[in-house]
Parts: C-alpha cells; sequence; structure tokens
C-alpha cells in the first residue's frame, strides 16, 4: 500500500466504497488523514464499520469541517448531474478528488533523488494492453515494475514508493477527471473515440478529461500522443504549439497509419523511429503473435516511445514486444476445434474497438450484442461485406439486425452460449467447404451489463462455452473411432 502524503490531521470525506474508495480509505488512514466514509449501499457502510473505519451521513455533515472530498471514479461528477457529494463540497469549496490525486500528492512530496519514475497511460481504446505492454517490457530489461490504476490493482494497493521503481499506471477519464497536480514521467494518449459521452456531456468534455493527462507535466518529462484519429491529430498540434518553447512536455507523436516527421511509426507491423537525426527500424511484428492487426501496432508504437523515454535500447524493447503474451479477453485465441479458431475480444466494448478486431481478419463469424453505445454499430457498415454470419446476443440483438439488414446472415442468438455453439456450426461447415481455416470472434462493440457483470465475464463465458465444445467433439471423434474399431475387428 503507498500510505497517502499531505492530509496528515486532515478529515477527508470518501464516498463510494466499492474498490477504489476503500483503498483510498485505507491508503488515508495509513497516511495519518481521518476518512469520513460514506455510501448510499448499506452492503458497503458494514464493510467499512467491519474494518473500523468512521462511518459519517454525509447528507447531514458540517461540510466546513471537511478538508477534501475523495470521489470514487463511478459517482458522476458533472454529468448528467453532479452527485450530492459533490454539490455540497463545491458550495462548501471543498476540492473533489480522487485516488489518482491522493498517488500524486504522494509522489509530490519525495525529493528527486527519492521519487520513482512513473507512466500514465488512457486512451478510448487498448489502455489495458499498452500499460500491461510497457510493464512487460520493462521487466524483461530488468527494471523495477509496479503496475496497477484502472488494471488489476488500484494505484494505491501497491507497494510504497521505491527509488528506481516504475509505477505504469492506467487512468481512465473518470480518474483524470478528478486529478490536478498528477505529472507523469509519461503521459500516453493512444487514441479518442465516443464514448461515455454521458458522464461528461459530449465530446468536448470527453476529449478535455483525457487531455489532463498532460495537464501539469513539466519539460522534463514525455508526452507521447497517438495521431491516428481528428482528436488527438488536433491535440497533438496544440501541446506542440503551446510548449515548442520548451515550457511544456516533449511531444512525440506515434502512428499505425502513416509516415511522421518526427515521432515512431509503424508501416505493415514494422516499426521506426524517426525522432533522431535518422530514422531506424526499431522491430518488426510480423512474429508478434499477440500484437496482431493495426490496433496492437498503436499499442506497441506507443509502448515503444514510452520506453525510450525510460531510457530503454532498440533491442530491450524490440525482445520485449516480440516475446509479449498478450491479455485476457483482447484478441486472445481461446481455442481450435479442427479448421475453426476462436477469438476472444471480449474488451470490445464499443464499435471503434470492435473495428480493429474486424480490421484483423478478411472472413469471420461475428458474435456481437449486449447493451448497445451511443450509435450502435452503425459506424462498421464498410466492414460488414467481411462478416460471414452474425449471431446476435443481449439487448442489442434487434438493433443489430436492423443494421445489419439483408447484407449479413444474421441469427438472434440472444445468449453467448447459443451464438458460440451456432457460430461454431456455421464455421465449421464454412472450413469444411472452402478448405480454409474459420474464425468465430467475439467482438461485441457492446457494453457487457445487460447479460454479465463485466466484459471479463463475459469473456470467460465465451472461453467456457468454447471448451465445452470442444469436450463434446471430442466426445464425438472418440466413439466414432470405437465404431471404427469394433466394425473392421
Amino acid at each position: 500500500m503507498i500510505p497517502v502524503r499531505g492530509f496528515e490531521g486532515k478529515r477527508v470525506a470518501v464516498f463510494g466504497l466499492g474498490r477504489s474508495g476503500l483503498t483510498a480509505a485505507r491508503a488515508l488512514k495509513a497516511g495519518g488523514a481521518e476518512p469520513l466514509l460514506w455510501d448510499d449501499q448499506a452492503k458497503s457502510l458494514t464493510q467499512a464499520a467491519k474494518e473500523g473505519f468512521t462511518l459519517e451521513n454525509l447528507k447531514v455533515s458540517d461540510w466546513t469541517e471537511i478538508d477534501a472530498l475523495m470521489l470514487s471514479p463511478g459517482v458522476p461528477l458533472t454529468h448528467p448531474e453532479p452527485h450530492w457529494t459533490v454539490q455540497k463540497a463545491k458550495a462548501a469549496g471543498v476540492p473533489v478528488i480522487g485516488d489518482i490525486e491522493l498517488f500524486a500528492s504522494s509522489l509530490n512530496r519525495l525529493s528527486d533523488a527519492d521519487r520513482p519514475r512513473t507512466v500514465a497511460i488512457t486512451g478510448t481504446n487498448g489502455k489495458s494492453t499498452t500499460t500491461a505492454l510497457i510493464s512487460w517490457i520493462l521487466q524483461q530489461a530488468g527494471r523495477d515494475v509496479r503496475m496497477g490504476g484502472n488494471i488489476g490493482i488500484g494505484v494505491l494497493d501497491l507497494a510504497d514508493f521505491r527509488r528506481g521503481a516504475v509505477y505504469v499506471i492506467e487512468t481512465s477519464s473518470y480518474q483524470l477527471d478528478l486529478t490536478h497536480s498528477f505529472a507523469p514521467d509519461v503521459a500516453v494518449l493512444l487514441n479518442v473515440s465516443p464514448d461515455h459521452l454521458d458522464r461528461h456531456g459530449g465530446m468536448d468534455g470527453y476529449v478535455a478529461a483525457k487531455r489532463r493527462i498532460f495537464a501539469a507535466q513539466r519539460p522534463d518529462q514525455t508526452a507521447v500522443i497517438g495521431a491516428d484519429d481528428s482528436w488527438c491529430q488536433a491535440i497533438t498540434t496544440d501541446q506542440l504549439t503551446q510548449h515548442g518553447d520548451g515550457r511544456g512536455p516533449r511531444v512525440v507523436p506515434v502512428s499505425a497509419r502513416r509516415v511522421m516527421g518526427r515521432g515512431i511509426y509503424a508501416l505493415q507491423g514494422v516499426i521506426y523511429d524517426s525522432t533522431g537525426e535518422r530514422t531506424r527500424e526499431v522491430a518488426n511484428l510480423a512474429a508478434a503473435q499477440s500484437l496482431r492487426g493495426r490496433h496492437n501496432w498503436q499499442n506497441a508504437v506507443a509502448a515503444t516511445a514510452a520506453c525510450r523515454a525510460l531510457g530503454l535500447s532498440d533491442e530491450a524493447i524490440r525482445d520485449g514486444l516480440l516475446s509479449f503474451p498478450g491479455l485476457a479477453h483482447r484478441m486472445q485465441e481461446v481455442g481450435r476445434i479442427g479448421n475453426v479458431r476462436f477469438v476472444n475480444d471480449s474488451k470490445a466494448t464499443n464499435a471503434d474497438a470492435a473495428r480493429q478486431a474486424m480490421l484483423a481478419y478478411d472472413r469471420f463469424f461475428w458474435i456481437a450484442g449486449g447493451r448497445a453505445k451511443a450509435g450502435g454499430i452503425e459506424e462498421l457498415n464498410d466492414l460488414f461485406e467481411r462478416v460471414e454470419g452474425a449471431f446476435l446476443i443481449g439487448e442489442a440483438a434487434e438493433l443489430f439486425a436492423a443494421t445489419l439488414g439483408s447484407r449479413v446472415p444474421v441469427t438472434q442468438s440472444r445468449t453467448i452460449l447459443a451464438a458460440t455453439a451456432q457460430a461454431f456450426a456455421a464455421a465449421e461447415a464454412y472450413a469444411a467447404k472452402t478448405g480454409q481455416d474459420a474464425v468465430v470472434l467475439l467482438s461485441p462493440a457492446c457494453a457487457s451489463f445487460d447479460q454479465f457483470p463485466d466484459f471479463e465475464a463475459r469473456g470467460e463465458a465465451f472461453a467456457q462455452a468454447v471448451r465445452d465444445i470442444a469436450a463434446r467433439e471430442a466426445q464425438k471423434a472418440s466413439a466414432a473411432a470405437s465404431s471404427d474399431a469394433v466394425l473392421s475387428s
């Protein structure tokens, strides 16, 4: 745990007692603060009481005696409307902060000699893969790495600061909205596409939240910005214009689509570094099985730029890229039955993320659906010709069927179990007819919350369905072999 410094003896209200809220309360208490905990859910209060925390009904508290409000990222800060705790805090002039800001408060109190390095990653898509990839490359190079934040371990649950360590932190737009002094040594913005617009009041608010990752950076720090979408291109231009005189961080553009004057880019899966006097090849991702597709090339060039900023050699970066094992639920091959491969991309919770997976295959059988995001799958219409058959699940099944229309054979499977079995049957027939391998791709383009608690549970259900089919197919093959043996005797 990282004890929170800077709040010694202060009364800090903590609202939202999920993982990040309870972790923040423990870290505040460890650092000498007096946390006051509250939640709208009785069971959350019960857990906090069991740990010995002070429970205080913040609806009736005297907010003039509270020094800060630690708000869990799942609680609305501004939209659809500010949560009642936020309204009370602002009325009393109490700062509203999150767990990343508490992390920054502790970090900023260390001397330069004792301060570890920090890398923060955000973006609409690819955050988790890039966070894990950077951590992997650094670990393979012998660095002391602590990975957490919006992935795995909460940021304040990481081991306390240690000189020479590197903290690699995935940050969401919700978390960034609650920061003001967080200044990572390397800040990475991968991409921006419409997402969580209800929580940010529209695209302008969402982009502003993402941009906060660079807000407190200094000239000795690095901003890595993806240049493959119009929003990030504008941010890159703004950063270069505002800080071209050396007053802000060094800006390194990265791209998986095009050659740039200065930056790190990928062409057909080969990474080039043009940040120096001459362009040089860093790595060929053809041998990197876990980094297939242009979206993973974008993750790889961002990781390359981040690791270069931390002083790693091209050789160390190349070794890490090519040995990266990948992450579950992100273009993860979870099984193969005969000539049919099953790919779990459950993390694709919006259309833009699904696009990246769809671009990796010329033909595939698509399992999609769940709780639809704004716009549904309309923007994927240019890729429908790649879909041999669509097997639709969850609340979005009818909506997606209407969008696909007559362009794609559609089955409204409703459940992931049915969809996996039906997609396998169709893929198996396709493979037998064409003599080619077939791909069943779970890339839902939807949130999972209509049928599952999270995308991980959805991906596990898909993987289990694949295992069940494999077991049945093995039993059929065994029975057939036994029958042949009896007939031949």
